[in-house]
């Protein structure tokens, strides 16, 4: 047996906002003396309680076991912008069209059943309707530029043959109660979701069919032998026959894909809670979500009482890190400039103070693959999902799930076809050359 230490612990900037807005969750208890399971998961988030809910729904019966570093949807759960997208989003591309029609075509159909998945997580654990709610979402787009974008998508759209609209600069000041947009591609496949709700949601769930879900409890060391493996805690080690890694970006925090994954740091504002008066002078409907039409470009969503009150969410900013953490000096630059792209898209909100802002931590890989497979006998991944945390995550953690179960899936066959994440340049060539590129490509995406 070899003991492995884990090389860096999550580490977050800012209270996660979507958490702030709900009602205090219990505490749960952290891991504490010696414990044993069947599977042992890394990781409360989309992937690591999906992957939990798809092993109780395939092997019943089956000891299941949630470790977090954290509180339950203050990690990156809680720090995403809510998006669970149907179709193609690369967040590397100019227009998040994907690797070819054919590609793309199997990943949407996949897509749909992870957001149909999320769906029975709401009606069969009874969490509020306002959590979930397949309305759609718009590429939003301010200039020339951001309108070529939206065509090109189009185009891809429909040789796929997809449904959407395109709008104008009136529609989308119908939708938005802003007249910044000069149009917007609507698409209507995407569920907008209370993400922290969620996620506190499907917990509960979970923790009421017998799975045990530690809080506070971020895994030190690992080892394996003796047909399983054992994780360290700092107060307690639970050993477990198989482990699934649901971290994301910190899968390389355990050693694995080192060089090959690139740490983004995105940053998010939300608004305090709008007064009826500024509800009125804004006008548009009561919720929606805008993906800018460049993946560079700033993303906005409104949401109501259903999710937490009248408040508005913009999310820009990004920069590499590969020690995956930012720090309240880099939060404060971003919020400024995030204050003056609020400003502009909503003027008669120029007096609404930020709430809550927070930075969040995306995995990329340079090729677009994610982690999803088996790392070493009885040790497996659903990581790495490049900006698509709801629905990729969902995705991995349901594929890895099958994995241990030694079931072949569509899942499970997509995401092993996938070559390894592409090496990165060496450090410190990787982080001067990422950030002078977003830099860059942030400069070209100004108006989004």
């Amino acid at each position: 047996m070899t003991l492995r230490n884990v090389a860096r612990l999550p580490v977050h900037t800012g209270p996660a906002g979507w958490n702030a807005i709900l009602p205090p969750a219990p505490v749960l208890p952290s891991l504490a003396g010696e414990a044993g399971c069947d599977v042992a998961i890394v990781g409360a988030g989309f992937a690591g309680l999906s992957a939990a809910r798809h092993l109780l729904a395939e092997a019943p019966g089956i000891s299941v076991a949630v470790i977090e570093a954290g509180r339950v949807a203050e990690s990156s759960a809680g720090r995403n912008s809510g998006f669970m997208i149907d179709l193609p989003h690369e967040l590397t591309s100019s227009d998040y069209a994907g690797a070819g029609e054919a590609h793309d075509r199997v990943l949407t159909r996949l897509n749909r059943q992870a957001i149909d998945f999320a769906e029975s997580v709401v009606a069969d654990y009874g969490l509020p309707a306002g959590f979930f709610k397949r309305s759609g979402k718009i590429n939003g787009a301010a200039s020339t530029v951001g309108e070529q974008a939206n065509r090109s998508y189009a185009e891809h759209l429909r040789q796929m043959g997809e449904p959407h609209e395109m709008l104008d600069a009136q529609a989308m000041r119908e939708v938005t109660g802003s007249v910044y947009y000069t149009g917007g591609l609507f698409t209507p496949g995407t569920a907008l979701i209370q993400p922290a709700g969620y996620i506190r949601g499907l917990a509960g769930g979970l923790a009421a069919r017998g799975v045990r879900i530690f809080e506070g409890s971020p895994v030190t060391a690992f080892e394996s032998g003796g047909g399983g493996w054992t994780l360290t805690t700092p107060a307690g080690r639970i050993r477990a026959a198989r482990v699934i890694l649901a971290n994301n970006g910190h899968l390389e925090s355990f050693g694995f894909k080192s060089g090959r994954l690139m740490h983004i740091m995105l940053n998010a504002c939300m608004t305090a809670e709008l007064p009826p008066e500024a509800l009125r002078a804004l006008g548009g409907r009561e919720s929606w979500g805008i993906t800018p039409s460049d993946p560079m470009g700033s993303t906005v969503r409104r949401i109501s009482t259903a999710e937490g009150g009248n408040r508005i969410v913009i999310r820009q900013g990004g920069y590499y890190r590969p020690g995956m953490q930012t720090s309240a000096a880099d939060l404060a630059r971003v919020v400024h400039g995030m204050r003056r792209k609020f400003d502009r898209r909503f003027p008669t909100l120029r007096g609404i103070p930020f709430e809550h802002s927070w930075s969040g931590h995306l995995c990329l890989s340079k090729n677009a693959v994610s982690v999803m497979r088996e790392l070493e006998p009885g040790l497996y991944s659903a990581c790495v999902q490049n900006g698509l945390g709801t629905t990729r995550g969902t995705l991995t953690g349901i594929g890895a799930a099958d994995l241990a179960l030694r079931h072949n899936t569509e899942i499970t066959r997509f995401f092993l076809a996938e070559v390894e994440p592409a090496l990165l340049p060496p450090h410190p060539f990787d982080t001067i050359g990422a950030n002078a590129y977003l830099r860059w490509k942030e400069w070209q995406a100004r108006a989004e």
